[in-house]
């Protein structure tokens, strides 16, 4: 029976630093304490697919919901696409909500385009070439009335596989981001936050040297997979440029951190990174967490990664986090 944490007996020694301990212990905290989502698609449909996750989870429904502009061409990052009027009418319906929008700086962004044309690029975003893209889509937001969207600008910029990577001109790279901050902020009605969200790890860049600054970033992200092969997750938060190291960056700018994507990959079905994120997520308190719930990344949507599932659901579903309102 457990000692009661009032009145306790004259009891010997031994049994008073049990019982002292028994009500000073302190459970885990549960992993929701932040605002969660998770990445589920992009299609209208998918708005329900969100609710369905926190049925799964046993309670609340997710507060994030997260979708990606596509970034061929410049009509689509302005905000074409349909979808967008759907997560729209859901961040709407709920106050509590987050609209998590990631917003290609540069078309063709998946075009594997050599660090010269990059670099040519870059320089013409800082020119001021493209700013019409960007004014055009935070008018279409307002005009949504999502005004108050987290917009992943540019987002795992220290690694190789997107055009609007740092690495070719990490100077051109800032100027830009700052241009297309400035753009969006000028259109009336706008109450946007822009999210710095780099790869976790050095990868091809240390991400720092691409932050733009405190005045045009609101939140400093990390994009953090089980990744690569064989690198546990302590060593994930003491790496150079890792977990750790982010959280130490943002409080040293005053920002808030988060997690715009997340989840299992090149090391399977790994519980015990799912516990480490959930208990890091619990401990750090981000603004959010997203995780990319598809393989080979998934809990819920993806079958192959019954320990983990396991996992998650039980850590984040026991403590959800309170009702909407």
């Amino acid at each position: 029976m457990k000692p009661s944490c009032r009145g306790l007996p004259a009891l010997a020694t031994v049994l008073l630093l049990l019982a002292v301990s028994s009500c000073t212990a302190r459970a885990p905290e549960p992993a929701s304490v932040s605002a969660y989502g998770a990445y589920v698609g992009y299609e209208p449909s998918d708005v329900r697919r969100l609710g369905e996750l926190g049925a799964w989870l046993g309670g609340p429904a997710p507060r994030v919901g997260h979708v990606y502009l596509p970034g061929d061409r410049w009509s689509n990052i302005e905000g074409a696409p349909g979808y967008l009027e759907s997560w729209a009418a859901w961040r709407r319906a709920g106050a509590k909500r987050m609209f998590v929008l990631n917003v290609p700086m540069l078309e063709r962004t998946e075009g594997h385009l050599s660090d010269s044309v990059v670099r040519a690029e870059l320089r013409r975003g800082a020119s001021g070439a493209y700013d019409g893209h960007f004014r055009a889509l935070a008018r279409r937001l307002v005009g949504l009335g999502v005004p108050d969207t987290v917009v992943v600008l540019g987002w795992e910029m220290n690694g190789t596989t997107y055009t609007h990577r740092c690495g070719p001109d990490p100077a051109a790279w800032k100027a830009y981001w700052t241009r297309i901050v400035r753009a969006m902020r000028s259109v009336p009605g706008q109450r946007l936050r822009f999210e710095f969200t780099p790869n976790r790890g050095r990868d091809a860049i240390p991400w720092p040297r691409c932050y733009p600054g405190d005045e045009v970033v609101d939140i400093i992200g990390m994009d953090a997979y089980d990744a690569p092969r064989g690198l546990g997750f302590t060593a994930q938060v003491e790496e150079p440029y890792g977990l750790r190291a982010h959280v130490r960056f943002a409080r040293a700018h005053g920002k808030p951190v988060s997690y715009q994507e997340w989840g299992l990959y090149e090391n399977g079905d790994n519980p015990a990174y799912m516990r480490g994120m959930l208990t890091w997520f619990a401990r750090q308190r981000p603004l959010y967490q997203s995780i990319s719930d598809y393989c080979p990344h998934g809990v819920w949507g993806c079958r192959s990664h019954p320990r983990s599932s396991a996992v998650y659901r039980s850590l984040m579903g026991g403590g959800a986090e309170s009702a909407e309102r």
